[in-house]
């Protein structure tokens, strides 16, 4: 399982790399606004590979964020692209909220399955 979680988040990753520096006309185009398409992408990002990278989490979240940085960089380098840092908050911010969900997941469940340890469950 851990294979095809770690598959689906690099599969995931280049798919967000392609539609942020492939042709414009590419591009998937969803009914929400430009910063809820990001807030999507990176959200789902984000939980792929918090969950695919457990024990490597904070490491995984840091990689993110400089990784999303040097995306947003590298769109000066594309004809009739641009980098924002409107875009990189939005992206980055977005990722890490999908690694804090997974976090807080698994930190519930932890909790929930001591409880019932102690109990006897």
């Amino acid at each position: 399982m851990t294979t095809f979680i770690r598959l689906l988040a690099w599969l995931l990753a280049a798919a967000v790399t392609f539609a942020t520096l492939g042709p414009a006309a590419y591009r998937p185009q969803a009914a929400i606004t430009h910063d809820g398409e990001h807030l999507l992408a990176f959200v789902l990002l984000g939980l792929a590979f918090a969950a695919a990278y457990p024990r490597q989490r904070r490491l995984a979240a840091g990689l993110s964020v400089v990784l999303i940085g040097v995306l947003e960089l590298l769109q000066l380098f594309v004809p009739g692209r641009h980098a924002r840092l409107e875009d990189f908050v939005v992206d980055a911010a977005s990722a890490l909220a999908g690694f804090a969900i997974i976090s807080l997941i698994t930190w519930l469940t932890q909790k929930s399955s001591r409880m019932a340890n102690q109990r006897g469950d």
